[in-house]
């Protein structure tokens, strides 16, 4: 199985690759006001309003350092399907990938239910890498927030932009 390999701070990670449709460079962003601090905004892709949170913020209380290094990740949420919907994930140093069985993939030991995302964890020559579930990223309450709220903030960017042929 492939994955896309990143970190968060010193440690390692890793999505399944069949999660993840396109790798982009960290984009300008629209704010979403009153959002948790996790989240870092909006954008459109393609037409379509896509929120995106901020992994190392969701994990560390800090957020992801600005390095050329920091992508945002496009995933398919819940999963690939055609029910998925776009989310944006900022992660650090997405730069590499891992192929691995997917049984090599040993319980990490700790439960964190604040932490329902962080799957098993794989020994590698360069120490322990876990795996990310995207399917478990958002609680059904930030599910409805983001998605409602990234659809929300477009609506208004787009409003508040001329029409062509229009003086702003």
């Amino acid at each position: 199985m492939l994955f896309l390999r990143f970190a968060i701070a010193t440690d390692h990670y890793v999505i399944e690759a069949s999660h993840v449709a396109e790798v982009l460079p960290w984009l300008a962003l629209k704010r979403l006001p009153a959002a948790p601090p996790w989240v870092a905004g909006a954008f459109s892709y393609r037409g379509e309003s896509v929120p995106v949170i901020d992994l190392t913020h969701l994990a560390t209380g800090v957020p992801a350092p600005a390095r050329r290094s920091t992508r945002l990740v496009l995933v398919h949420y819940p999963a690939p399907g055609p029910s998925a919907r776009r989310l944006g994930v900022l992660v650090e140093r997405a730069t590499d990938t891992l192929r691995a069985d997917a049984a090599a993939f040993q319980p990490s030991g700790v439960d964190l239910s604040e932490g329902r995302y962080l799957g098993p964890v794989l020994d590698t020559d360069d120490g322990l890498v876990q795996w990310v579930r995207v399917d478990q990223l958002l609680t059904d309450a930030a599910r409805a927030l983001l998605f409602d709220a990234a659809r929300d903030a477009m609506a208004e960017a787009a409003a508040a932009r001329p029409a062509s042929g229009e003086s702003p």
